[in-house]
């Protein structure tokens, strides 16, 4: 792939990191566009892994690896332009921050060559905010057990989505001692289907936690650890509270994640009588081939079709779709064989969500 292309998707990628809130990213992408067009360390360092430039988030494996030195004390230079390990970042002056990362990614070619040759792993927590909205909503009568399957779960820090604590206003969910707080959730009035459904709720009984991953990361070890925070970008603490609070809990509450692709993991789902299903996911779907998400329907349309009052099934997805000519992260819902319904938009990392009236 011709150079001056790789160059391109990075400066892409800086544009996305800009509007996405990190300016850290913004211009450390944007200085690394121009090295790769100048064929500087940079460029060497992504040499034979063009092809992922597209499809795989080659900027962000990059951009990982460098974090991932930051975290582990292995790059303090660098690491003292890192708020996620105590350094400053000044917007207004980045040169100091982009020549230790360049000095740092010419040094260190194996450990990058190494994290370039992962599958780029995030687990969005904030995402859960989607996700329990919609459990509260779909789920029909208080106390019904729930079995929460997951698609694309990472570290399966979302399946433990109902010992978070979730605020907006006045409203509150969840336990007030959590060590996941996603305050500020929502932006607008809560619409009164939520209202009814945490009035409904005062807890969810979830009795399975499942999912699949194609490259699960195990969030209870030091490399699965590293691995989450290094793909959380570092001028978002926010972000990284949310991960270390959904560490701690994910070493309380035991969920499964299966090295299986989408499809496999659902032609073994089968309804149980006095349960209700739910199939999740969220910022996955773009990643799964065409092919391949054809069987997923299928395997869905299975389960909707087998569902009864006494053994129920919902779909809940986060994912980006064209609305009415707008591009957004919509909520969906579906629940047995009924149509999909679109209850919210949100940030693609799930904080804040908007609530356009749809479902109310």
């Amino acid at each position: 792939m011709p150079r001056e292309h790789v160059a391109r998707i990075f400066a892409q990628q800086a544009g996305a990191c800009g509007r996405l809130g990190s300016p850290l990213y913004a211009a450390l992408l944007e200085r690394t566009a121009e090295d790769i067009r100048a064929g500087g360390p940079c460029a060497a360092a992504v040499a034979g892994y063009e092809g992922l430039a597209l499809d795989d988030a080659l900027p962000l494996r990059l951009m990982g690896a460098v974090h991932a030195l930051a975290l582990t004390g292995r790059a303090p230079e660098l690491a003292a332009h890192y708020p996620s390990v105590g350094g400053t970042f000044t917007p207004e002056a980045p040169e100091e921050a982009w020549a230790a990362f360049r000095a740092l990614v010419a040094a260190k070619r194996e450990w990058v060559g190494d994290w370039l040759r992962r599958p780029p792993q995030t687990n969005e927590v904030g995402r859960s905010t989607l996700l329990l909205a919609g459990l509260l909503h779909i789920v029909p009568s208080a106390q019904l057990p729930v079995r929460l399957f997951e698609l694309g779960s990472s570290a399966g820090l979302n399946l433990r989505t109902e010992q978070f604590r979730y605020s907006a206003g006045d409203f509150f969910w969840g336990p007030a001692d959590s060590p996941v707080q996603l305050t500020d959730a929502w932006t607008g009035p809560v619409p009164d289907w939520l209202w009814a459904g945490a009035e409904r709720h005062q807890a969810l009984r979830i009795v399975e936690r499942r999912g699949c991953d194609p490259s699960p990361i195990d969030p209870l070890s030091a490399d699965g650890s590293l691995a989450l925070r290094a793909y959380v970008w570092p001028d978002q603490p926010e972000r990284l509270a949310r991960l270390d609070g959904a560490l701690r809990i994910a070493a309380k509450v035991p969920a499964t994640v299966e090295a299986a692709n989408a499809a496999e993991f659902l032609s073994a789902v089968e309804l149980e009588h006095g349960t209700l299903t739910v199939v999740w996911h969220s910022v996955m779907r773009q990643y799964v081939p065409a092919a391949e998400w054809a069987e997923v329907e299928r395997e869905l349309a299975r389960l909707a079709a087998s569902a009864t009052e006494e053994a129920g099934f919902a779909v809940l997805a986060f994912e980006p779709r064209d609305v009415e000519g707008t591009h957004a992260f919509w909520l969906s819902v579906r629940s047995g064989a009924g149509p999909e319904r679109l209850l919210a938009t949100a940030h693609p990392h799930g904080l804040p969500a908007r609530w356009p009236g749809r479902g109310e």
